[in-house]
C-alpha cells in the first residue's frame, strides 16, 4: 500500500511546491504593476488577461500535443521553462528596464508552459492514483491549492511590504525547480496508444476528436458551459482585485495579501467537504447548487469602505472560493473516469481551452469598462452573471441526475435511473 501511494505523494509535494511559488506571484506581479510602475485598471486588466492568453491560442492543439509527449517530461520542462521566465523579471528590474510590457510578456511565457504543464499533470494522475480514489485525491489536490491560495497570498504580502514586489518573485522561481527536481523522481509515461491506426491521425483530426467529444456529450457539455460562466467572473476579479483594494480600499500590500488569502480559505473548507457532500447530495446537485452560492459571495465582495469594506471582501471571497471548488473537483473527477484513456489528454485541454479562455476576456473587459465606471461597479456586475451556472445545469440531463456518473452507467446498464424519456432523449444526444 505505501509503495503504490509513493508515486501520489510525490506528485502531490511537487504541485504543492509549485502551488506555493505561484500563488506568491499571483500577488506579486499586479502588486509589481501598480506599485512600481503605477499601472492603472487597464494595464493590471491586460497583466491579468496576459496570464491566461496562451490557452485561447494552445489550449486545443496543446492536447494533441501532449498525446504524443511523455508526460513527465513534459511537466519538468514547463517547470524550468516558467522558472527561467520570472527570474528575468528581477534581474531587468535590478538593471532599471523593468516595464509593463517586460510583465505582460513574462505572464505569457509563464502562461504557454502553464498549458502543456496542465494538460500533462492532470492527464498524468489517474495513472498514479486507481480509479476508485480519483475524487478523495482531486479533493486534496483542490484543498492543498486552496491552503497554498491560503498562505501564498499572505506569504506574498509579508514578502511584498519587507523586501519588495519584485525581489518576492524568486520564491516562485525556487519553487518551479524544486518541483521539476521532484517529477523527475516519478517513472515516465505517455498516453494510451489510440487503436486502428489512428495514432497516425494528423493534428487537426486530433483536436477534432477531443473537442466533439466535450461538446457532443450531454453531461461533459454543459459542465463546461457552468465552467465558463466561473471563469469569466474569476477573469474580472483577476483583473481588478490588486487595484481595487489598493486604489478604491487603501490597502497596504500585506493587507491585499491577506484579504486575497480569504479564498484560500473558502477553497480548502469546500475541498475538505466536497467527498461528503458529494456523497451526502450528489455530485450533480453539488454542481447545481454552486452558482447560487458563489453569485451571494461575488455580490458582497465589492460593498463597503474602508474596514468595513476590507470585511465584505474577506468574507464575500471566502464565500465565492468555497462555492468554486466542489464544482471544479466534480467536473474534473468526471472528465477523468468518462473519457477514453486515448482521448484523456484533449478532454482536458479542450475543456480548460473553452473555460479559461473567459478568463482574459473577462480581465480585459473588466479593465476597459473600470476605466469608465469604475471597479465596484465591474464588480458587483459580475456577480450577476454568475446566476447563468446554475441556469445552464439545470436545463440539462444534469438535472435529472444524483452523480455525474449516473449517465455513463445509465448508458451501459441500457436503463437509467431517470424516467424512460429522460433515457430516450439521453442516448439520443450520445457522442460519437
Amino acid at each position: 500500500m505505501a509503495t503504490s501511494a509513493r508515486p501520489f505523494w510525490i506528485y502531490w509535494t511537487a504541485s504543492t511546491t509549485s502551488g506555493v511559488g505561484t500563488a506568491v506571484t499571483a500577488v506579486a506581479l499586479p502588486l509589481t504593476a501598480v506599485t512600481v510602475l503605477h499601472a492603472g485598471p487597464v494595464e493590471t486588466g491586460l497583466l491579468a488577461a496576459s496570464s491566461y492568453l496562451a490557452w485561447v491560442v494552445l489550449g486545443l492543439p496543446a492536447g494533441a500535443i501532449v498525446h504524443r509527449l511523455p508526460l513527465r517530461a513534459t511537466q519538468v520542462v514547463a517547470d524550468l521553462v516558467r522558472a527561467a521566465a520570472i527570474v528575468m523579471v528581477p534581474l531587468v528590474w535590478w538593471l532599471g528596464e523593468l516595464s509593463l510590457v517586460h510583465l505582460v510578456l513574462t505572464a505569457l511565457a509563464v502562461n504557454v508552459a502553464e498549458v502543456f504543464y496542465f494538460t500533462a499533470n492532470t492527464t498524468f494522475l489517474p495513472s498514479v492514483v486507481p480509479k476508485h480514489e480519483l475524487t478523495s485525491r482531486n479533493s486534496l489536490v483542490s484543498g492543498t491549492q486552496a491552503a497554498t491560495q491560503l498562505g501564498g497570498p499572505s506569504l506574498a504580502g509579508l514578502l511584498v511590504q519587507a523586501v519588495g514586489a519584485v525581489p518576492a518573485l524568486l520564491v516562485d522561481v525556487a519553487s518551479y525547480v524544486t518541483s521539476a527536481l521532484l517529477l523527475r523522481r516519478l517513472p515516465e509515461r505517455r498516453e494510451p496508444a489510440p487503436a486502428d491506426g489512428a495514432a497516425r491521425a494528423g493534428m487537426g483530426a486530433m483536436i477534432a476528436e477531443g473537442w466533439r467529444f466535450v461538446v457532443r456529450h450531454p453531461v461533459m457539455a454543459p459542465a463546461t458551459w457552468w465552467a465558463c460562466v466561473v471563469n469569466l467572473v474569476c477573469g474580472v476579479q483577476a483583473g481588478l482585485f490588486a487595484v481595487y483594494l489598493v486604489r478604491d480600499l487603501e490597502a497596504p500590500p500585506a493587507m491585499v495579501g491577506v484579504l486575497l488569502a480569504a479564498d484560500g480559505v473558502g477553497s480548502l473548507l469546500a475541498a475538505a467537504a466536497t467527498p461528503r457532500l458529494v456523497r451526502r447530495f450528489g455530485s450533480a446537485r453539488v454542481l447545481l447548487v454552486d452558482g447560487l452560492v458563489g453569485f451571494a459571495g461575488a455580490a458582497l465582495i465589492p460593498l463597503g469602505a474602508g474596514a468595513a469594506g476590507w470585511l465584505c471582501f474577506a468574507i464575500g471571497t471566502l464565500v465565492f472560493g468555497a462555492a468554486v471548488v466542489p464544482g471544479s473537483v466534480v467536473t474534473r473527477t468526471y472528465r477523468q473516469v468518462a473519457s477514453p484513456p486515448e482521448l484523456l489528454s484533449r478532454v482536458m485541454a479542450t475543456v480548460r481551452f473553452v473555460s479559461w479562455s473567459m478568463i482574459p476576456v473577462g480581465a480585459v473587459v473588466a479593465g476597459l469598462l473600470a476605466a469608465q465606471v469604475g471597479s465596484r461597479s465591474v464588480l458587483l456586475g459580475s456577480a450577476f452573471i454568475l446566476l447563468l451556472g446554475p441556469f445552464i445545469v439545470w436545463f440539462s440531463p444534469v438535472r435529472r441526475l444524483r452523480n455525474l456518473e449516473d449517465y455513463d452507467e445509465g448508458r451501459r446498464s441500457g436503463s437509467s435511473k431517470n424516467s424512460s424519456s429522460s433515457a430516450a432523449d439521453a442516448s439520443a444526444s450520445t457522442p460519437a
